[in-house]
Order: structure tokens, then sequence, then C-alpha cells
């Protein structure tokens, strides 16, 4: 918009309005278009780039609760007899989450209790390796209904 300041005859200034020389955008307009429109998308790429990460951890963060949930149940589903004192691993790389499973079973009270500690190891190094340790205990044997035994 152009606007010139003119005297008139009667000494006081009028604002009047030229429309001749305007013709279409000016360079300059487009330019600072585009620029504000680069702002504007790169914020929101730092964005969408932000929350793409955010959802990878999250599923490699079920994957890993799930995996150790199913080994926790496993340990806990069998007789207290079946599990192995020692060390086991084995690896896991189909599927869509590759990982390596290390068990620990230790007995530190003697045919009462074992100590088990399941260390979950991704990988792809953009998931957390995680550990879960339980106490199993031998089940006890109980005679409230035996009324002939002592």
């Amino acid at each position: 918009m152009r606007i010139s300041i003119r005297k008139s005859h009667r000494g006081t200034e009028t604002a009047v309005q030229s429309r001749e020389g305007r013709k279409g955008f000016v360079l300059v307009e487009v330019i600072v278009a585009m620029v504000l429109l680069a702002v504007a998308v790169s914020s929101l790429a730092a964005l969408v780039w932000s929350v793409s990460q955010s959802g990878v951890k999250t599923s490699g963060d079920a994957y890993r609760n799930g995996v150790l949930m199913q080994e926790v149940n496993r340990l806990e589903g069998i007789p207290y007899d079946s599990i192995a004192v020692g060390t086991s691993s084995y690896s896991v790389s189909t599927g869509s989450y590759a990982h390596t499973t290390a068990i620990t079973v230790a007995e530190p009270v003697l045919q009462k209790v074992k100590t088990i500690q399941i260390v979950l190891t991704p990988t792809n190094a953009r998931f957390k390796p995680d550990t879960v340790g339980f106490t199993r205990t031998k089940a006890r044997t109980s005679k409230v209904l035996c009324t002939y035994c002592q």
C-alpha cells in the first residue's frame, strides 16, 4: 500500500492513497512469507521427530515389559523343584523385539528359597536393558484337614 502526503491549497496535509504503482506482489513480501513458512515447518518437523522417537521408545518398553512378564510367569508357574540352580541364557533374533535373556537362579536356603534374576538385553541399542528379580519359596504342606495326622 502506498501512501503519499501532499499539501493542499488550503495549507493542510491530506493523505492520498495511490494505486497506480501497485500491480502485483513485491519480491520482499514473497521472501518474508517463505521465511515465515520455513520457520513454521521446521518447528513442526522437530515436533514430528520428537513424537516419532517417543513412539519408538514406548513400543520398545512395551515389548520389554511383555517379555519380562512372560519369563516371570513361566518361572512362577513351574514347580519349585523343576527350577535348576545356575545360569542360563538364550537369544531371540526373530520377531519385532530381538533380545538376549539371561536367567540366574541361586538357592540361599537349601530346599526352601530360590532367588531368580532375569536380565533382558535388547539387540537394538535404542532400547534399554532391564532386570527383574524375585524369590520363590517351596510350598509348605498343610495338614489342617487331616484328623488322624500328627
